[in-house]
């Protein structure tokens, strides 16, 4: 790093620690990261092993927000490399995907179903793991035009994921991060309840079983082999579901549900939603 970068380094990380529990903390994460190294739609993830991927925050074109957001929710996050390593204790806070997969990636499921799709070359992520047990990851492509990163560009950003996770650790102790992200202490063991009985007051019986596999991240040719239905019956429930719950997009359910989750207990095996919406 020349001596007019390291400059602008230390003037973006000082930027990014007097933001640290500010509503705009990763947005100058990002910046920090782009003004030394060309990325790509940068994005914060929060990973649960119990619950669906939440997106914090990101740098998403909209023309490219279904085919990085929407349709990584529809069951595509399962089979993630990033997202199995980020849950399976990691011993580093940097990774590439190059460096995560075998050679016959191309050929997997995963990239032939949602990551061909999405024009990525190559990706790197800066992991954090929280006390809480889950993660945050700060994801960052390289498209076609950008070619994949250099060895110079992935040391680089091995050499400041550290300090980054550090302070991502740091935003997410605040008191305000915490409430509105973190699952509380004693609340782990609802999670399987609120599967089984969100949104049953607004939905059909069919329909909840639909629901149930939507937000346990099983795709729509999943969830159809498991109910035994076609693909199109599946989608047409979906479809029907987002329409009695309002919501827009999987983003949308997957936030609604989560959001739901403190209702389970005092619902007593009733429909935590209805609580909620009360």
């Amino acid at each position: 790093m020349d001596s007019n970068a390291f400059q602008r380094w230390n003037s973006d990380l000082a930027n990014v620690i007097a933001h640290v529990g500010d509503p705009i903390f990763f947005q100058q994460v990002f910046a920090a990261i782009e003004a030394q190294v060309p990325v790509a739609y940068p994005q914060a993830w929060l990973y649960h092993k119990d619950l669906p991927p939440q997106l914090l925050d990101h740098k998403i074109p909209k023309d490219a927000y279904d085919s990085q957001v929407d349709e990584y929710l529809e069951g595509p996050y399962r089979e993630d490399p990033f997202f199995k390593i980020s849950l399976s204790a990691p011993r580093n806070n940097c990774y590439r995907l190059s460096r995560l997969v075998t050679g016959d990636f191309e050929q997997s499921s995963y990239h032939k179903d949602y990551y061909a799709s999405t024009g990525t070359v190559d990706e790197a992520i800066i992991v954090t793991r929280l006390t809480d047990g889950s993660v945050i990851n700060i994801s960052l492509m390289r498209l076609l035009n950008q070619g994949e990163f250099s060895e110079d560009e992935y040391n680089w950003l091995c050499s400041v994921s550290q300090c980054l996770a550090e302070l991502i650790d740091l935003h997410t102790r605040r008191e305000e991060f915490v409430e509105s992200n973190l699952l509380q202490p004693g609340v782990d063991y609802h999670i399987q309840q609120g599967y089984e009985t969100f949104g049953t007051s607004y939905v059909s019986d069919r329909e909840q079983e639909v629901l149930e596999l939507l937000l346990r991240g099983y795709g729509a040719d999943t969830s159809a082999e498991k109910l035994d239905i076609s693909l199109e019956t599946v989608r047409r429930h979906r479809k029907s579901i987002y329409k009695k719950l309002d919501v827009n997009s999987q983003a949308d359910l997957f936030a609604l549900f989560i959001n739901v989750i403190p209702y389970v207990a005092k619902s007593k095996g009733e429909d935590p939603l209805k609580a909620y919406m009360g």
